[in-house]
């Protein structure tokens, strides 16, 4: 029985090896993903985001328990940093939901954001599909959680959960100019410690300022740790969905983010086409030595570069 087979009938140790292979960019994993995309779109894919610290792994933990409890299955995507001398994940999630790790309903896996700038992995959206193909209901990706670059979640999730602490002051100013918009729902974590009432008032007034929305984002007050609201919580973003399955904007997000998936393959082809062209022929350098000797711009560089391809449209 080949991978793909395997990958159908609910088999682990073929989405953990079919999960590497897209992280290796290996042709074969693409081709199966090929071949067994129409099996896809079935599991419901809710992004984890929020500042570094406010405990977005236990929430994490704590929602998928809920969700087991709703006999439901589960796929877990956590990103994390990578290590700059190995290219692994530093962080390691997977220790920090140990115990669900032994769970046969719960997939979890780490990935490292080599080098990606929107604090995702390259290869999510591809683990996120054989996730789907390998049989889970739902599929939480956990983002790293620095910053702006985290708007990268929306063009994944079909909810997005971003998760505050109290006593944030300044960095909510910071912040809401950027990933504060991308949010469907709002979890106040640790809500047990003084501030909690503030930050949410902050958020909600926040959310006052944009009402060009059709739907207002919940504002949840919750405790990851002591096991509080997890499944008022959970309530939250079932309503969240009903909303956009009633609405048909479940359809017309999903079909943003196909298109903005397309348009990022594309992207990464070409570029890895030119690029091997460019080293081939030592294009690169030669082009960046005339740019510092001043005899040639920058962006007459770009052209020269982009001129590779009218040579294999020649």
């Amino acid at each position: 029985m080949n991978i793909g087979e395997r990958l159908l009938k609910g088999d682990k140790r073929a989405c953990a090896r079919l999960i590497t292979m897209l992280e290796n960019n290996e042709q074969e994993a693409i081709e199966i993903l090929k071949r067994l995309y129409k099996f896809t779109g079935r599991a419901y894919v809710i992004g984890i985001t929020g500042p570094p610290g406010s405990g977005k792994s236990t929430l994490t933990d704590k929602l998928t328990k809920e969700l087991r409890k709703r006999g439901k299955k589960i796929g877990i995507i956590a990103i994390d940093p990578t290590s700059p001398f190995t290219g692994g994940a530093i962080l390691g999630d997977r220790i920090r939901m140990s115990d669900l790790a032994l769970d046969k309903g719960v997939f979890i896996r780490s990935m490292g954001t080599r080098g990606s700038l929107g604090g995702m992995s390259k290869a999510t959206w591809g683990a996120a599909k054989v996730l789907d193909i390998y049989g889970v209901d739902y599929i939480f990706i956990e983002t790293v959680g620095v910053g702006q670059s985290e708007v990268d979640i929306v063009k994944t999730a079909d909810t997005v959960l971003m998760v505050m602490v109290p006593n944030l002051g300044d960095d909510i100013q910071a912040i809401k100019a950027g990933i504060m918009e991308i949010a469907d729902i709002f979890a106040i974590n640790k809500a047990d410690l003084d501030g909690a009432d503030k930050t949410q008032l902050e958020i909600e007034m926040n959310l006052d300022l944009n009402e060009n929305r059709d739907y207002r984002p919940p504002v949840v007050k919750v405790s990851a740790s002591k096991n509080e609201n997890i499944d008022k919580l959970l309530d939250k973003i079932m309503e969240h969905r009903g909303y956009l399955e009633k609405t048909g904007e479940l359809f017309k997000r999903r079909k943003r983010n196909t298109k903005l998936e397309i348009v990022k393959l594309v992207e990464e082809e070409l570029m890895n086409l030119i690029m091997d062209k460019a080293l081939e022929e030592n294009l690169l350098d030669n082009l960046s030595e005339e740019v510092l000797l001043k005899n040639l711009d920058p962006y007459s560089a770009r052209d020269r570069v982009l001129g590779l391809i009218k040579e294999w449209e020649g």
